[in-house]
Formats: structure tokens, sequence, C-alpha cells
């Protein structure tokens, strides 16, 4: 595999387009049928979302009014009913879908399960009227912290079937920060487990709650139980009930609540760079119609297909599309409860290969780790069911794009490189992989109806090519409603950094891109991902792209620190490929093959070398921390998102 030149990256030419067998297949088929669809949604958003909601959707009433805005108060389909839970599963069960696999679950030991859609069905009620029989009622808070087992997907189905505002709490997090986030929520009940599996250990879930309760969330009356790993456990009378003990016996006879459009669906909390995180709040019908929508034509969804996102339910990604966006369309979602680690590292691909998985969707972080692990693994597996692959989480370098389409998509599966956040519910600028050909590194287009553009701080379009703010110009229906219990923070934190052009609000959620000639969205990451060197702004991005081209670096971050001189010096954290150690050689190779690849101004100042990266449980690399060491001040800001604190001290100690 030839490796780009940030030339390339910067201004990439190679162009992958579908290959006339998937697009003659293909829900959208074209460019000119992309193109008519985003004309048709530019020139009436509202027409364009009423005529999805009525043919995609099951409503009990019909809504007064498609869009109420008052910026940046978004309502849509205002006064119309209808339940998520129900169109997750009752409206398959008088299809040929009821005894179809809804759900197929393999767990970290080796233990496994499929359930169909009336199974589900029957799990969920059960599961609603146990909630009910313990109190909780319609618009009551539920905390969900759990494994990725299917009990997970079951409890949030539950919740929304009666009307209770879920809020799950991703099972790596502290008591502290789980304590936080349930007295925020002000949640009245806790769902979780004895245990759940992380590799080859035991995470002790049921130990955290109890400690987040003696904590202070006073809030909560009842905690239900899941028996997953089996050991010993404190279970306090009148207070802890057992799930195995309740659901069995409750009747699976419970309709599903009818909902306001607007009536609140979850709370998912995102960490902020100071304070407490931000509960993104997401209302029912705007987001199952987004959801729905956004995975049937980006994953070209057909009926025969297994589709596996490898995210977890404790993220955005989890809701979106392992949860509500698969089950609405009626199709088959993989859960794992596992992840690739030095005893296993192809779990993955047995995981693809045991169920003939056909659309797999990762993260840039997870592929890279992959690539550090070696071919072998996923050529000793049989990949061929794959028709389609996707990326999530940030931009993904052009190299690791190129390794994830020809080793584990064999030059035939599409890639789409989606781009989207907590906050907007669901995609915003993907391919549609039978329409639009892709290019490595670039999330491509924007979904129809979602109207993005590069702008400056005065809110005015940047020329092609030219660095800016992402910026969306007109509400979509996934998009978030608010932070929860705190308007004026959601007020100031997306809609107040770029001025409002022309009286139009401008939503910004913190990414810089550009836009290339051929009108495709490169995004590079967050804006305070730029360093200034000498009046020069050079993107992180490309300079960590220009180090991973390096047959040596598996992983880089760069940060900026203060320099009296240039104003920000350029410090890089790398971890290595296997076979190679650090050097005072190497480090002098890696400075001057970036000063080869961009020029000198972007040449390290200083290079850390780390078997690992600070990363947020969801994959992401935790900059903002890289920041901090660099600059030798103290941590700030909220770390409960840290997957392994111990790489952070490890780069603190200097070992």
């Amino acid at each position: 595999m030839s490796q780009p030149t940030i030339e390339s990256i910067l201004n990439e030419k190679r162009q992958f387009p579908p290959s006339e067998e998937f697009s003659k297949n293909a829900r959208i088929k074209s460019l000119e049928e992309y193109q008519a669809l985003y004309d048709q949604a530019a020139a009436n958003p509202e027409q364009f979302w009423e005529q999805l909601a009525e043919k995609e959707l099951h409503w009990f009433k019909k809504w007064d009014k498609v869009l109420d805005w008052q910026p940046p108060n978004a309502k849509w389909f205002v006064g119309g009913q209808m339940n998520i839970s129900y169109n997750c599963l009752d409206r398959h069960l008088t299809t040929h879908r009821k005894n179809k696999a809804a759900l197929i679950w393999e767990g970290e030991p080796g233990d496994s399960r499929t359930l169909t859609y009336a199974q589900l069905h029957r799990e969920v009620c059960q599961m609603a009227n146990v909630l009910k029989d313990m109190g909780v009622k319609k618009g009551d808070r539920v905390g969900i912290y759990m494994p990725m087992i299917p009990e997970a997907a079951v409890a949030m189905l539950a919740c929304a079937r009666i009307g209770a505002a879920h809020t799950v709490i991703f099972g790596g997090f502290s008591a502290e920060s789980l304590k936080d986030r349930l007295v925020d929520a002000q949640a009245k009940l806790v769902i979780t487990a004895d245990g759940g599996w992380r590799k080859e250990s035991i995470v002790a879930l049921k130990e955290q709650v109890d400690k987040a309760l003696e904590l202070g969330a006073s809030s909560v009356e009842h905690v239900l139980v899941v028996k997953r790993t089996g050991q010993e456990i404190a279970m306090t009378p009148d207070r802890d009930q057992w799930w195995h003990e309740l659901q069995p016996t409750a009747s699976a006879n419970c309709p599903a609540e009818p909902m306001d459009s607007e009536d609140l669906l979850f709370i998912l909390y995102t960490s902020g760079t100071t304070g407490k995180p931000k509960g993104v709040v997401h209302t029912t019908a705007g987001y199952n119609l987004y959801t729905h929508v956004t995975l049937q034509w980006t994953f070209d969804l057909q009926e025969t297909d297994v589709y596996w996102c490898t995210a977890d339910v404790g993220w955005i990604t989890g809701h979106s599309y392992i949860v509500y966006g698969p089950l609405s369309n009626g199709a088959t979602t993989v859960m794992y409860e596992g992840a690739p680690r030095p005893s296993n590292p192809g779990c993955f691909w047995d995981v693809i290969e045991k169920y003939g998985v056909t659309i797999f969707y990762t993260a840039p972080t997870a592929i890279r780790s992959f690539i550090k692990m070696g071919d072998q693994h996923p050529n000793a597996r049989d990949l061929s069911s794959l028709r389609l692959l996707g990326t999530v989480g940030e931009p993904i370098n052009p190299e690791a794009w190129i390794w994830y389409a020809h080793v584990i998509g064999g030059d035939r599966c599409p890639i789409v490189d989606t781009w989207w956040q907590t906050e907007t519910g669901g995609f915003m600028i993907t391919p549609l992989p039978g329409a639009i050909a892709t290019k490595p590194g670039s999330a491509t287009r924007p979904f129809p109806g979602i109207l993005a553009e590069i702008v400056d701080l005065d809110g005015s379009p940047v020329p092609a090519n030219e660095g800016g703010y992402l910026v969306i110009k007109h509400p979509w229906p996934g998009m978030m409603r608010t932070v929860y219990g705190d308007p004026d923070r959601f007020r100031r934190t997306y809609w107040e950094h770029i001025a409002p052009k022309d009286g139009h609000y401008l939503y910004f959620a913190g990414d810089g891109a550009r836009c290339d000639e051929d009108g495709y969205f490169w995004v590079m990451g967050r804006v305070d991902d730029v360093i200034n060197v000498s009046g020069h702004r050079l993107g992180t991005m490309e300079i960590e792209s220009a180090l991973v081209s390096h047959e040596s670096v598996a992983e880089a971050a760069v940060v900026g620190k203060p320099d009296e001189v240039r104003g920000e010096a350029i410090v890089a954290f790398l971890s290595l490929e296997n076979g190679y150690e650090p050097s005072p050689e190497l480090e002098k190779a890696l400075k001057q093959h970036v000063v080869n690849e961009i020029g000198a101004l972007a040449r390290p100042t200083e290079i850390r070398f780390t078997e690992d990266l600070p990363k947020t449980r969801s994959g992401k690399i935790m900059r903002r921390l890289l920041r901090n060491l660099a600059a030798g001040e103290e941590i700030a800001g909220d770390t409960s998102t840290l997957q392994d604190r111990s790489v952070l001290d490890k780069l603190r100690s200097g070992g």
C-alpha cells in the first residue's frame, strides 16, 4: 500500500465511485438522484420532511404544523402523537418481519442470543409493566447503567413505551460521574447489572451504583439489577430488585403510550471542556424520523442486511444506530459485548464471519488499532459477506481509509465516512453509497435536508478550499432541543459563536472544515485543534496525517503549546507500530518527515512517545488533556469520559 503525501491529503483528488452493480441495486442510485433530493429539500425543507414522516412512520395522530421555529428553539410535527417503541416493534408484527431476527447479541465470554421482533416486543412489554409496577410514570427519568447486553436495549425501549425518558450512562463511568448525571436528570430509578465483562475482567457496575447513591443521588427510589456476571453483590432491601425475578411473571400486554411529538425521549450527557457535563435533550418524533431515514439512505439498508455498529449504547451512536434507527427500519442489528484485545485481536472479524455481517460501522481509532495488530487477523477470516463499511467519531486519515477499503472491504465495499454529533441526533454529512463517489478523508456531501456551509466568524461564506467554521443554516428534525435544565447554556454553546446572517441563526458545535471545488466537505476536527505558528494556522489533522504516513507511527495526536516567539509550538504525541522503539534517531527522522510532507513551518518542536493516547470511551483522542500536558498545566475540565486513566498518569510522569 503506497503512502499518501500530505499534498494529496489536503487536496485529495482520488475518487472511488460506487460500482455499477452497487448503484443499480441501491436505494439512491446516482448523483443526479441525490442532487434532485437535495434540491427538493433545500427548496422546501418542511415539505420534504413532512412527506417522509407520512411515508416512513406510524402516527397515532397527525401533526397540525410541521415546524415551529423560534430561534434557537425548534418544534417538529407540532400536535402529532406517536411512540418510538411502537415504530420499532409493534408495526413489524403484522408483516413478514414478525419472526425476523431483530437483535443478534454476542457476549464477551462467548455466549450469544438472538431475539426476533416478536420476542423483543414481548420482553419490552414485560419490562414496561415492571417499570410501571415500580412506580415509573410518563415524564419520569430512568437511569440505565448497563453492559452491552440485550437488556440494555430492552430497557431503553421499555422506557420509551411508557413515556419515561431514559438517560443511558456508559458502564465505564465512575460512581462520581454516575451520581452527577443521575442528580442532574433527577432519575427515579436506575437499571443496572451485577457486573459487565470488559475484555478479561469484570466491571462491578452494581457496586458503582451503590456508591453513586451514597454520594447523593437521592432522587433514586429503586434499583433494578440484571444478573450478568454472577458475582456476589449487596442488595438493599425494599430498594434493589432482580430483573430475572420480575420480568418473567409480568404481563406481555402493554399498549404503547401515545407521546406528543415534542415529548422528552432521552437525555444523553456529553462532557464539556469546563463545568458539568451537558444533558443533550432529544424528543420523540423528529428524532425517530431522522434516525430512521438517515440510516436507511446512508447505509443503503436492504431487507436482508445484517447490520453491525460497534459502538456502545451509552453513546449517541448506540442510541441512533444500534437501537432506534435499525429497529424502526425493521433491520437485523448486531450488538457485541466484547472488544479487540491482545488475547483475541481478531474478535471483530470472528463476529462478521459468524453472523454474515453485511454492513460494518466503526471508528477511525479502532481502524488504526486494527492496522497495528496486523493484516493476518482479518485475512484469516471470511469477510466476503460485507458489502458496505462506515466510519464515525472523528476525521479518518486517508491511509487508514485506504487500508479499511482494501483489507476489510476487499476493494468492493463503499465507505460512508459520517460526520455528525450527539447534538445532531444523526448523520449530517455523509456519502449516499450508491450515488456519491468517495474521497479518502472526506465526509463528502450533506444529507438531503441539511443546509451546511463553511463560514467565517461573521457568518459569511468562505471560498472553496479555505478553512472556516462548519455551520447548519436551517433546523432539521433530529436536532437537540436544549440542554436539560439549562436553556441559556444551550443558546450560548451552540448559537452565539457565529453572528446570525441576514437574520438567520447558524448552528455551530465547534468543528472546523473546508469545502472543496466539488462541494465535498473535509472536517478537520474541533476548531480548538488549530495551531497558530508565527501567524500561520495549521490544522492538527494535517500534521497528524503526515506523521501517520510514516511507517513507524501507528497513531498521532498533535497539539499546540504556548511559545513566546512563535505564539505556539507544535507538540506531537505518538504511539509506534510493533517492531519500532523510541529513539533520538527516530524522533529526528519523524520531524524531517513532517518537513518533507508539509514544510519547515510544521516541524514539531517536541515529540513524545507513548504506548497509548488518552481517549474517551467512544474512542476519541482527548487532545484537550494533551494540551494541558504539553503546556505543563494541571489537567482542567471534565475527565469522566476518559477510558484509561493510567495512560494519562504515565504521560504526566514521563513514563
